[in-house]
């Protein structure tokens, strides 16, 4: 039954024959005969199945025409065919289903192979490299790259060299272990002296050595500096009789072993290349993921994750060089005269122009968490007051502002950052607080610097409905000014005259600009105010400052 209706597909639909039918149920019956002879009902099934499906799909292709059905005419040596042969449920069900998959395969047939590469490759990735085609690797084992540690180009190498120097480098590796091997018996080396083997590579390396030209003639010097003019930082210098072959060869070797851990960081996930965007910051006892774009030196960019010391801000490339780093670092506070203090909370006034490097740290952090920053290393203009967090460990950096020295529109803030493992917590306000409250030291009226980040927007109104409630809630007169709210709040007009608006307190009657004391405003104002208590509050009795003279 199988046979007949798979034999069909050879023939066409008006009950004629095909021109290699014949030959082709010759192979069925000798299919059908080495069945029968077999011993094992599966061998059977087993070999009937794999000659009727190589027979099909060769007629398949010798005739596009359409398939005859199981009820049609059928050729008249077919009643050579043992039809009631006898077979079993399990037969006809393997049967039917090779059938479906052999027509599955028979409909994707048309479809061209694709190339499979790691699910990782993001082919909208380009290598940095001017004219790199992002094709081939440092290593000689990967098909592409999209950074400057794995680009061929860059170390004025193509595709092709780096997989031969692979291949040298596998042999000498074979060779190596092959050594160590034979060597297996010899305890104690430390004390043993050399065999014969390492003596002669010793020999070796001192006559590779030796051989060293001792300086570059005129046509490498210019062909140097021709290398040199043509792509400045964008290709690595040429390093040939810069040193000895052997130590150049050395140096291949540590560059390709490197960008061979980096490739490993990489499709684990760990390094993120071509867009240069650090994705996690190691800051303390916290691992933080960052917002935005900060530019760091590409070095630092590219790894993706980055471990800084949470007092002094210097960054670092790894966990071992941070706890290096923290056990010489003797610092546990910013730099700077501590200006404020109160409980555990503690401001430092920090002066760009002293404590250049620790303000420009400060400013690149700042910048993986705001959007509009612009100011990155010119910081000898502002002072930063950094707010702290102390415990028995040290002072943690909560957040700070940072303000011009000299402003000309009397603006009391350049920009402001709240660590994020410290946000939702009133911090932000008591750093708007404190600078208004320096402010009012000053005699000011002050305003932060435009354009407000979204979550700075939201942080001032916030402030700003705040003062005004209560300034409103403990007013007692009959006409208020918002002269007077300034001068009492240190806050400037147009925000006052804003916030006023926002909350539908000011309207205009016969002439005049009138301030409604909304009392269900008030009222839930009053309400939150004794929810949320007195944590989070500056005190203007714990400032210990006098505003600074000059620059």
């Amino acid at each position: 039954m199988f046979l007949v209706s798979q034999r069909t597909a050879g023939s066409s639909s008006d009950g004629t024959e095909d021109s290699d039918f014949s030959a082709d149920l010759e192979h069925v019956r000798a299919a059908v005969r080495a069945r029968r002879r077999s011993s094992t009902r599966l061998t059977r099934a087993s070999l009937r199945l794999s000659q009727s499906s190589q027979d099909t799909k060769q007629g398949a292709d010798r005739d596009e025409t359409p398939p005859r059905t199981p009820t049609g005419n059928a050729p008249s040596s077919e009643s050579d065919i043992d039809v009631s042969s006898p077979s079993n449920d399990h037969d006809e069900r393997l049967a039917k289903e090779l059938s479906l998959k052999e027509a599955a395969a028979h409909n994707l047939s048309h479809r061209p192979k694709r190339r499979r590469f790691h699910e990782s490759y993001n082919f909208n990735m380009k290598c940095p490299t001017p004219g790199c085609n992002s094709l081939g690797h440092l290593t000689g084992r990967h098909e592409r790259h999209f950074s400057i540690s794995g680009c061929p180009l860059y170390h004025n190498l193509s595709a092709d060299e780096c997989k031969g120097k692979a291949t040298t480098r596998d042999k000498q590796s074979e060779e190596r272990a092959l050594s160590h091997r034979q060597d297996e018996n010899r305890h104690s080396t430390r004390h043993q002296a050399p065999t014969d083997g390492q003596q002669r590579y010793k020999d070796k390396v001192t006559e590779l050595r030796r051989k060293r030209n001792s300086g570059l003639n005129k046509e490498q010097k210019e062909k140097y500096t021709e290398h040199r003019q043509s792509h400045g930082t964008s290709r690595e210098p040429m390093l040939e009789n810069i040193t000895s072959d052997y130590d150049l060869e050395l140096f291949r070797k540590a560059q390709a072993r490197a960008s061979e851990d980096l490739e490993k960081l990489r499709l684990a996930g760990q390094v993120s290349e071509g867009s240069n965007m650090i994705k996690t910051i190691v800051f303390g006892r916290f691992e933080l993921d960052t917002w935005y774009h900060s530019p760091y030196p590409e070095e630092y960019a590219r790894l993706g994750r980055l471990f800084m010391c949470e007092f002094c801000l210097k960054y670092m490339k790894s966990q071992t060089i941070l706890r290096r780093h923290m056990a010489k670092c003797v610092w546990k506070h910013p730099p700077g005269d501590e200006i404020y203090r109160k409980g555990n909370i503690s401001v430092f006034e920090v002066d760009g122009k002293k404590n250049k490097i620790y303000c420009q740290n400060l400013c690149l952090l700042a910048k993986l968490f705001l959007d509009h920053k612009t100011l990155y290393y010119d910081v000898e203009p502002f002072l930063f007051y950094v707010m702290t967090e102390a415990d028995n460990t040290g002072c943690h950096l909560v957040g700070y502002f940072s303000k011009e020295k000299n402003s000309f529109l009397n603006y009391n803030v350049s920009c402001i950052l709240t660590m994020p493992q410290y946000m939702r917590q009133g911090y932000g306000k008591m750093l708007i607080d404190f600078s208004y409250l320096l402010s009012k030291v000053e005699e000011k009226v002050g305003s932060p610097e435009r354009p407000l980040s979204d979550l700075g927007l939201i942080s001032y109104r916030s402030y700003w409905k705040d003062v005004l409630l209560r300034y409103l809630n403990s007013f007692q007169g009959k006409e208020i000014s918002i002269k007077e709210i300034s001068q009492e709040t240190a806050v400037n007009p147009v925000d006052i005259v804003s916030t006023l608006q926002s909350l539908q307190m000011l309207k205009y009657w016969k002439g005049k600009h009138l301030v409604l004391k909304r009392q269900d405003l008030i009222d839930d104002w009053k309400a939150k105010e004794t929810k949320r208590g007195n944590g989070k509050t500056i005190d203007p009795t714990a400032l210990k400052w006098t505003p600074p003279k000059g620059t």
